[in-house]
């Protein structure tokens, strides 16, 4: 039985591997001071031909400017109008301008203009640098993982999950916003096993990035005695429906923090039971709701390799930095 679950579990990670091989050309990887570099850009809503999105254009340029970072992940509602395709041009405009790799999950509004997700991911596939996937036959579009290298480049040595969170409840009497699904959980629970079986049975340092926040934000954000940092102007505006995702990470041991957008005026961080719960900042310009002190800018998380640890700040116009984060270490 065990010969055949180790089977299992390297064949599984094979086609891992084979999924993300189309999207993932050139590895991505530690540098030279065992290092890597993620900009999170969250909730740009660019409205094509409104001068009011320039400045969301001008804050990633600033970002990526003063961070140069190894991959930019881009966590929903990256478009907020029609055109669609023209919209979306503009907002990764920085990104790929500047040559970096960079992954896409969808918001709830991406697919209210004139295409779907799927659609979107098909506009954006032959980009420069464009690392965004999906696994085919489980709920959403934008499922994938992204495997970190070593500095080496001779093993994984971390992996970061991409989740597509859907958009609005399907069911006429749960209120609200969508929830990632049953075999969401399990195509990542699948998936964890299979890279730690790879790992010798340790779990990969992992992350996950998504857009609709998980119940628990607003149940950690409550909690008095819970480590906080940050802006918390709202509610999480979290789905009704938890189907255990955060449950299953727990139980896995891989993922260090899980970083959202989806609510403009939050971007704190929360420890929830050993893993750090993040939004993202507010990237967009005054094209939504915004009120968010000191305006927009960019969430940084920083890794080091073979080591469970996140670093974070956040970085605002002026290239003003704020709320460094160093975790577990400041949690304790």
């Amino acid at each position: 039985m065990k010969i055949l679950n180790k089977l299992f579990l390297t064949t599984a990670l094979m086609l891992i591997c084979a999924a993300t091989a189309i999207a993932q050309p050139n590895a991505l990887k530690f540098n030279a001071n065992h290092k890597f570099k993620i900009v999170q850009f969250t909730d740009i809503h660019w409205k094509y031909g409104n001068p009011a999105s320039d400045e969301a254009g001008e804050r990633m340029a600033e970002v990526l400017d003063a961070e140069k970072p190894d991959l930019v992940v881009f966590t929903g509602d990256v478009i907020f109008a029609k055109p669609a395709r023209e919209g979306l041009d503009k907002a990764l405009e920085a990104t790929i301008s500047r040559g970096i790799p960079f992954a896409v999950t969808w918001g709830n509004h991406d697919d209210e203009q004139d295409l779907s997700r799927k659609e979107l991911s098909e506009h954006i596939a032959t980009k420069a640098g464009n690392l965004t996937s999906t696994v085919e036959g489980i709920s959403g579009v934008t499922n994938y993982t992204l495997s970190v290298k070593s500095t080496d480049g001779k093993r994984d040595a971390a992996v970061l999950y991409i989740f597509d969170s859907n958009s609005y409840s399907p069911i006429k009497k749960v209120k609200g916003y969508d929830w990632i699904k049953h075999d969401q959980v399990e195509w990542y629970r699948q998936t964890s096993k299979a890279f730690t079986a790879a790992n010798d049975g340790k779990p990969l340092p992992a992350l996950a990035f998504f857009h609709i926040p998980l119940p628990e934000f607003h149940e950690a954000a409550q909690n008095e005695s819970a480590y906080f940092v940050g802006t918390r102007k709202e509610k999480a505006c979290a789905p009704e429906i938890n189907t255990g995702l955060a449950a299953a990470m727990l139980e896995a041991g891989d993922v260090m923090g899980v970083f959202v957008g989806h609510d403009h005026v939050n971007d704190y961080v929360v420890d929830w039971r050993g893993i750090l719960l993040g939004y993202g900042r507010f990237t967009g310009g005054a094209t939504v709701y915004h009120d968010i002190p000191e305006g927009n800018g960019a969430r940084i998380i920083e890794l080091t390799e073979d080591s469970r640890t996140i670093k974070t700040w956040i970085r605002i116009k002026g290239g003003k930095v704020i709320n460094e984060v160093n975790y577990p270490a400041d949690a304790q």
